[in-house]
């Protein structure tokens, strides 16, 4: 599953560049588990990816949790 967390639009004039900076928290990679009825943060490999748009993927890394 995919997941928009962060967003923030940015206005560049042509040939501008600007930095955008966001923290990813452990909180930010819970989901509610219905059975346990907590947040719940499974370990493993998350991919997070820097868009453009929901097509326009620019960057991705991974973390491990």
């Amino acid at each position: 599953k995919k997941e928009l967390k962060y967003f923030e639009k940015v206005e560049l004039k042509p040939g501008e560049s600007k930095t955008v900076s966001y923290t990813i928290s452990d909180d930010d990679l819970k989901f509610f588990d219905e059975k346990k009825h907590k947040w719940t943060l499974e370990p493993g490999d998350f991919t997070v990816y820097v868009c453009a748009s929901s097509v326009d993927v620019r960057s991705k890394v991974s973390i491990t949790r």
